[in-house]
């Protein structure tokens, strides 16, 4: 799952605000506000105005918004006033209006409805935003001004988040280099701006050769296993590349494919397996592989620069782990345990094979499959039993939107009135519990070859009170889209995922913060996984799972029998799950983690290398995510901190244990969360947001607990966290 929550705190300063405030027009640009996304929009909430915006107008906006901000910045940094909170930090937080326009309407449309005129737009415009961020963070003038209120800060009266927004932005300003001398800006000016093309082509190539490395197939018969409607799904996906009379298995994001539980021929599911792991790895004009120990060497040496030995170190100063050694040391503890389990699960699965005569030793390609028929041999349940009671529709609206409702009071209404970037978008504004207008949210979950791979929530409009907007919300998804007439049935792992892009969405669109900066999902990356993992148990709430589980045809509500058999099998292969997951965490901190004289390096050497030091190398479970197609640390933000997830997983579970204990998902509980988690955004340290509403310290056991991995070690563990 990837919850792309794609806004760093950084980011988010230089954009600056939302929709509806006036501002400076450059010199040059008199028709500037006839672009359609540098003009303020008139629709509810600030929503872009989709159908009037063309592919040409992205370029000349995102030019004009940067000289509009540098403007706006200059007239900050070179005023004669003594400085103040209002006229520097509120003036920076006011600032950037139209570039956040055109940015965060230009990112959601590079990864869900890209093309080739949009890329090259990307490709341009990367190394000039990454000038753009230096030329406002490595700005002395600026950087003094506001040094000297920090200085002052507890002098100055300020509220507590202000207070907070202040020591916000000096922190961000230090580690983007403010501090640094003459010299070292110009290293870091140059570091920087390589490294903002090398991302955009890492995705650009990730998304081309995810869509190349497809899997074509041309006789039916290697399709055995998969149902009529999957089936079918897959000739309107070989119809749309123009493959009349084959059928088309698009790759997922992650290593392991979908498909791979079902299909029936092992030269099949081997095929799709290597297209897999081999996608950005071919010497082809798609492969990453340069790209990736540039990038490497590149952010090292920039981490040096700003005084850290190690890219781990820099990136982790500001989270809730703090070190790379407190992440390293919860990943290998829960290692420990993982493994064991999942050797537990390969020999099962081998003798599974042995005793259908297979004569073959277990492979990447085969856990899955296998996997699926222990599974059924042990629990009495499969797939095909399942996906008939998850259709898409009716779980997002008995589901996901009825939570809301149970647990904050939320209603949810369809606006078919809005304009959107594509006809699977759907859009619903969203109201309070009192009834006041609260967001809007765009749906958008079935899988495109242009669109990025995962899951993710991303927002068009910012909620804040100083520029009295409201949040506008996308998630997405890449579900397979279902042939015309028949419905989209889901897994009850693509289930989860909904419910988990939703946690995010929430904490968006619950957002009730003063600044920009501090508002929403901007909080530590092993934070904001924590409110999408605990939205993730809605799902088997009795009430809402009776809500949402019903038969596609018939209506009729899942047997409790089938319900019980879910509940029961919920921590089946749970140590393979957890293994791909922790052997691409401790990759990511591999990566980051290389000294600066690290000699020249072959990706798969490292890999394997780095697998074996930290003792979680297992050939039938490969990373979830190998280094070539690595998209969250390469281009999506999360460099060393892919662990965040397991620490925040720590809070969900913990979270719902309080919930548990207090009478589940009721509106008072949710009402407590939403006020003292939901609605903070990042005006407060993320661990002292924790302490004040749990009453202590995040306890690991609920976590491995709902893994099935709460073994004799698990106080070992459990003191790391603590």
């Amino acid at each position: 799952m990837q919850a792309a929550v794609r806004d760093t705190p950084s980011e988010q300063a230089l954009a600056g605000g939302d929709y509806g405030v006036t501002t400076t027009v450059a010199a040059g640009s008199e028709n500037v506000y006839e672009n359609p996304l540098i003009a303020p929009s008139e629709l509810p909430f600030g929503a872009p105005p989709f159908g009037r915006i063309r592919d040409a107008d992205y370029l000349p906006a995102i030019e004009a918004g940067m000289q509009m901000h540098l403007d706006e910045v200059a007239a900050i940094a070179d005023s004669s006033d003594q400085p103040t909170f209002e006229n520097t930090i509120v003036a920076l937080e006011r600032s950037g209006q139209a570039l956040t326009r055109v940015l965060k309407v230009f990112g959601t449309m590079v990864s869900s409805n890209t093309n080739d005129t949009l890329q090259d737009v990307q490709r341009e415009v990367a190394p000039k935003l990454a000038a753009h961020g230096d030329a406002i963070y490595l700005n002395d003038t600026l950087y003094q001004r506001m040094r000297t209120l920090y200085e002052r800060r507890d002098a100055l009266g300020l509220s507590s988040e202000g207070k907070h927004l202040l020591e916000r932005y000096h922190l961000e300003f230090v580690r983007a280099g403010s501090a640094l001398s003459d010299t070292g800006k110009d290293q870091l000016r140059a570091l920087n701006q390589e490294e903002a093309s090398l991302t955009t082509e890492f995705h650009a190539r990730l998304l081309a050769g995810t869509k190349a490395g497809a899997l074509v197939i041309t006789d039916p018969s290697e399709l055995e296993g998969l149902t009529d409607d999957e089936r079918a799904a897959a000739a309107e996906a070989a119809a749309e590349r123009k493959l009349e009379g084959k059928w088309l298995l698009r790759l997922a994001n992650t290593t392991q494919q979908p498909s791979l539980e079902s299909l029936r021929r092992r030269d099949v599911r081997q095929r799709l397996f290597e297209a897999s792991v081999r996608r950005t790895r071919r010497g082809d004009e798609n492969d990453t592989s340069a790209i990736v120990e540039r990038l490497a060497k590149l952010r090292v040496r920039r981490a040096r620069l700003l005084g850290y030995d190690t890219v781990a170190a820099y990136a982790l100063d500001d989270q809730m782990a703090k070190t790379p050694d407190a992440a390293v040391a919860l990943l290998k503890d829960i290692a420990a345990v993982a493994t064991k389990k999942a050797l537990g699960e390969a020999a099962k699965i081998q003798a599974m094979i042995d005793r259908e005569n297979g004569g073959f030793e277990l492979e990447p390609w085969d856990w899955q499959y296998y996997a699926a028929k222990v599974r059924a041999a042990e629990y009495d349940i499969d797939e095909a039993q399942i996906k008939p009671y998850f259709e898409l529709d009716r779980v997002v609206r008995d589901g996901m939107l009825f939570a809301a409702t149970k647990l904050f009071g939320l209603t949810f209404h369809e606006r078919r009135d809005l304009p959107v970037y594509h006809p699977d978008v759907r859009v619903y504004e969203v109201k309070d519990e009192d009834g006041s207008p609260l967001a809007l949210l765009y749906t958008d979950y079935f899988k495109r070859d242009n669109k990025s791979g995962g899951a993710w929530m991303d927002s068009l409009v910012d909620q804040t009170r100083l520029l009295g907007t409201r949040p506008v919300i996308v998630n997405a998804a890449n579900f397979t889209k279902p042939a015309p007439g028949q419905h989209a049935l889901l897994t009850f792992d693509e289930v989860t995922t909904l419910f988990h892009e939703f946690g995010h969405a929430l904490h968006g669109m619950l957002s009730c913060v003063e600044f920009p900066m501090l508002t929403g999902t901007s909080v530590p990356r092993d934070f904001v996984e924590f409110p999408s993992q605990f939205n993730e148990h809605c799902a088997l709430d009795p009430d809402v799972l009776r809500s949402y589980a019903r038969h596609h045809e018939t209506g009729e509500p899942m047997p409790q029998a089938l319900v019980d058999k879910i509940k029961k099998s919920r921590t089946f292969n749970q140590g393979y799950a957890l293994t791909e997951y922790l052997a691409a965490s401790l990759l990511d901190m591999a990566w980051h983690t290389l000294p600066a004289d690290a000699p020249a390096l072959n990706i798969d050497a490292f890999e394997h290398d780095a697998l074996v030091r930290f003792d979680i190398d297992i050939h039938a479970v490969p990373p979830r995510y190998s280094t070539s197609y690595f998209a969250h640390i390469w281009d999506g933000g999360y460099q060393a901190s892919y662990y965040a997830y397991l620490w925040a997983e720590v809070l969900d579970h913990d979270t719902f244990a309080w919930f548990s204990e207090r009478g589940g998902l009721t509106r008072e509980n949710g009402r407590r969360y939403r006020d003292m988690i939901l609605s903070r955004g990042g005006t407060a340290d993320a661990a002292a947001l924790y302490q004040a509403f749990r009453g202590q310290s995040p306890k690991v056991e609920p976590l491995l607990a709902h893994r099935g991995l709460l073994e004799k070690n698990g106080e070992d563990v459990m003191s790391i966290v603590e």
